[in-house]
Order: structure tokens, then sequence, then C-alpha cells
């Protein structure tokens, strides 16, 4: 799955809101962008996606049925 198709997927799922989602969608459109970018900024940019998911932290402990 590509990056635009991983969006259409968010859009018709309400996937927005999802930001886990979002952080694979964030991945995947650098993994794309990999061979056009110099190494130090994609590793910057890793970095930071990294820190986005794990900043996520347990949130959705207690809700699993309603955002998996």
């Amino acid at each position: 799955m590509d990056s635009r198709q991983l969006a259409r997927y968010m859009e018709a799922t309400d996937g927005i809101a999802k930001p886990w989602l979002l952080v694979q969608l964030r991945l995947k459109k650098l993994q794309e962008r990999q061979s056009q970018i110099p190494q130090e900024v994609y590793v910057e940019e890793l970095e930071d996606i990294f820190q986005d998911m794990m900043n996520l932290g347990e949130w959705w402990q207690g809700i699993e049925d309603e955002v998996f």
C-alpha cells in the first residue's frame, strides 16, 4: 500500500481521528522520499516520527474495541 492508498483508506474509515494511522502515513511518505533526500534529513524525520509515535503512549487501553 502506498501513501495515496493509505490516505484514501484513512478518509474512507475516518482514520484522520486515529493517531497511529497518521504516524503510519508520515512513515510511508518518508519511505517514498528516502532516495530523494539526504541521509541526515531522513534520519531526522524518522526520529521525529518515532518520537510522535512514542508520545502516543498507551492511550488506547480500555477502548480497544472502539479504536482498533
